[in-house]
C-alpha cells in the first residue's frame, strides 16, 4: 500500500487529503484563523470552581469557558503547583527542576476545591478542541509529542510503547532514554522509535526539551492573561509527525512557505525521504489534478454509495452518529439472502471503516446493518471490521453485534467533526428559483472583465469557472477566451475548477488572493 499527502493552501483555510493506493482515505480542513488547536499550551487563570462537578473553569480565550475536570489535574499536581508558584515568583531567573519529585500524589477521588482555587494562574494544554456548544477541554499533565518520544514534564518514569514486543530491544530502548532524558520530565517512547539510533532519539530529546524551556520562559513574560504559550506544530506538520512513513510515494504542497516547511521537517525525522516532498506547480487547483475533489463531492453527505450498487444512509445527532446499511438494487441476485446479506454487510463494513477516518467521525456509532441469521456470518463480519479499524489510529472500540442486528463502536472525539457541503445552491439566485439566462452568463463574465480592467486596474489576474463552462469558453480556433485575451490583454488566464457550480466564478490576483467583484444585485 502505497500513500501520498496533498496540502491545499489558500488564503482562508488550508485542507489536507491523505490517500492510500489513490483512494482518498482521511480529509482534514482548517480555517487559517483557527487557533485552540489539540496540543496549544495557555497561561491561563481559574475561573470559576465547580464543586458539584468535581471541576472548574477557565478562560483560555474562548467564547466559552475551557472545562478542567479534577481528575485531568494529574497525580503528580502538587509537583506542578509548586513549580508553578516558584516560576511566578521569579519572572527573570527560570527555576530548576527538584531533583526528585518527592510530593505527595493526587488521590483519585480527591476534591478540586481542595487543589485550586478561583483566580489561580495554571499552565494547560489543550485535549479536545471545542466541538459544537461546548468549549475546549483542557489538561495540567502537560505533553511535548516528537516523531519517536513524549516528553511530560514533572514526571520520572520512562515508559515504552507496549507495541514492541521484544524484550531487548524495550530494554536497549529504556537505557538509552534514561541516559538522555531531561531532569524532572519522564518520557514515553513510541512505536515508531523501535530500532532508531541513540543519537537520532537524543537529537529529539533536545529538541523537545527546548520547546518546555521556551513555554516556560514565555510564561514568565506574560503581561496578560489568557496567554499561548506554546503553539503545536501546524496542521500539516502535525499529520505528518503521527502519519509519516517510509511507503509516501509523494507529499505535494501548492504553497512555497508551507512545502519548506513540511520539507524541513521531513529532512529532519527522516532524511532519506527528503525527496518525497515536492512543490506543486501546475495550473489546475491541486486538488482537481490529482481527483481529490471528485472525491471529496462523492465521499461526503448523507449518502454514500459503494460497490454492487449498495449503499450507506449516515445521519448524526448531538449524542451519537447512525449508519443504515441498504443493499440497493443488489436483492436481484440469485443467491440466498444470507449470502447476499453477509456480502452487502463486508462491503458495508469497508466503507464505513473509511467514513470514520474520512469524517473524523467520533463518539457512539451505530450501525443498522442486514439482518443475518447465522452465528458465523456475524462473526465474519464483525472480525472484518475490527481488521479494517486497524488502520485508524484514533483510539476506538468496537462491539459484536447485538440481536438486533447493530454494531456499537466508540471512537475519540478530539476535534470537530469534518463536514463538507457536498450539495450545490444555485450560485444566481441562491435558492430563490428565479435566474437569470444561462446564455446571458458570458456576457456576464466579460462585463467583469471589463470592470477588472477600466476600474479596479487590475491587468493579470485569473477567472476560474465550472470545467463545463470552461469547455464552452475555450472551443474553437476563434474562442471567447481569444477574443477576451485580445480585446483586454493577455494578463487574463482561465482555470477550470470541479468545486464550483455551473454558472459560479472567481477572480483571484497574482498573489492568490480572491477578488470580490459580484454585485449586490447577483445575491439578493
Amino acid at each position: 500500500m502505497t500513500s501520498e499527502l496533498f496540502i491545499d493552501v489558500q488564503p482562508k483555510k488550508i485542507s489536507l487529503a491523505l490517500t492510500e493506493d489513490k483512494r482518498l482515505m482521511e480529509y482534514q480542513e482548517e480555517s487559517q484563523e483557527a487557533s485552540f488547536q489539540v496540543g496549544n499550551i495557555y497561561l491561563a487563570k481559574v475561573k470559576k470552581i465547580m464543586p458539584g462537578l468535581n471541576s472548574c473553569f477557565v478562560n483560555v480565550g474562548y467564547d466559552k469557558d475551557a472545562f478542567l475536570h479534577y481528575l485531568d489535574l494529574g497525580p503528580k499536581f502538587n509537583t506542578y503547583a509548586k513549580y508553578m508558584r516558584r516560576l511566578m515568583s521569579d519572572r527573570k531567573n527560570l527555576p530548576a527542576p527538584d531533583k526528585k519529585n518527592e510530593e505527595l500524589l493526587c488521590p483519585k477521588d480527591g476534591s478540586i476545591q481542595h487543589y485550586l482555587q478561583q483566580g489561580q494562574e495554571l499552565l494547560v494544554q489543550i485535549v479536545k478542541e471545542p466541538i459544537s456548544t461546548k468549549g475546549p477541554r483542557l489538561t495540567c499533565e502537560l505533553s511535548f509529542a516528537g516523531r519517536f518520544l513524549v516528553l511530560i514534564p514533572f514526571e520520572d518514569k520512562v515508559n515504552v510503547s507496549a507495541k514492541i514486543k521484544n524484550p531487548t530491544e524495550r530494554a536497549r530502548l529504556k537505557q538509552v532514554i534514561e541516559s538522555i532524558k531531561p531532569q524532572g520530565c519522564g518520557i514515553i517512547v513510541r512505536t515508531v522509535a523501535e530500532g532508531k539510533k541513540a543519537s537520532e532519539l537524543d537529537n529529539e530529546m533536545k529538541i523537545l526539551s527546548q520547546r518546555w524551556t521556551n513555554t516556560l520562559k514565555k510564561a514568565q513574560k506574560a503581561k496578560e492573561m489568557p496567554t499561548l504559550v506554546y503553539e503545536e506544530s501546524s496542521r500539516a506538520v502535525g499529520l505528518l509527525r503521527d502519519l509519516f512513513n517510509p511507503s509516501y510515494e509523494g507529499i505535494y504542497v501548492n504553497r512555497e512557505d508551507v512545502f519548506q516547511e513540511i520539507k524541513d521537517y521531513v529532512s529532519l525525522i527522516a532524511p532519506e525521504r527528503t525527496d518525497c516532498v515536492k512543490m506543486y506547480r501546475g495550473s489546475l487547483p491541486i486538488f482537481d489534478n490529482f481527483d481529490i475533489t471528485r472525491q471529496i463531492k462523492s465521499g461526503f453527505g448523507t449518502t454514500v454509495t459503494y460497490k454492487g450498487g449498495a449503499y450507506l444512509i449516515i445521519e448524526h445527532t448531538e449524542a451519537l452518529h447512525v449508519i443504515d446499511v441498504n443493499s440497493g438494487n443488489r436483492t436481484k441476485k440469485e443467491d440466498s439472502q444470507e449470502v447476499n446479506a453477509l456480502e452487502v454487510n463486508l462491503g458495508a463494513a469497508d466503507e464505513i471503516a473509511r467514513q470514520l477516518r474520512l469524517r473524523d467521525m467520533g463518539g457512539i456509532i451505530i450501525v443498522d446493518f442486514i439482518d443475518m441469521k447465522q452465528a458465523e456470518s456475524k462473526q465474519t463480519l464483525y472480525e472484518r471490521m475490527v481488521e479494517n479499524m486497524k488502520q485508524d489510529r484514533t483510539r476506538h472500540n468496537i462491539l459484536p453485534l447485538t440481536k438486533f442486528g447493530l454494531m456499537q463502536i466508540t471512537r475519540q472525539r478530539v476535534r470537530p467533526e469534518t463536514d463538507v457541503k457536498v450539495e450545490e445552491v444555485c450560485p444566481t439566485c441562491h435558492g430563490t428559483g428565479n435566474i437569470k439566462s444561462s446564455l446571458l452568463f458570458t456576457k456576464v463574465l466579460e462585463g467583469k472583465i471589463q470592470m477588472m480592467q477600466n476600474h479596479l486596474g487590475i491587468k493579470n489576474f485569473t477567472l476560474h469557472v465550472h470545467p463545463y463552462v470552461y469547455a464552452y469558453i475555450c472551443q474553437g480556433i476563434c474562442s471567447l477566451k481569444m477574443k477576451w485575451q485580445w480585446r483586454y490583454g493577455f494578463g487574463i488566464k482561465i482555470i477550470p475548477s470541479q468545486k464550483l457550480g455551473m454558472l459560479q466564478y472567481e477572480f483571484y490576483d497574482q498573489n492568490g488572493q480572491e477578488i470580490d467583484v459580484k454585485e449586490e444585485i447577483e445575491i439578493r
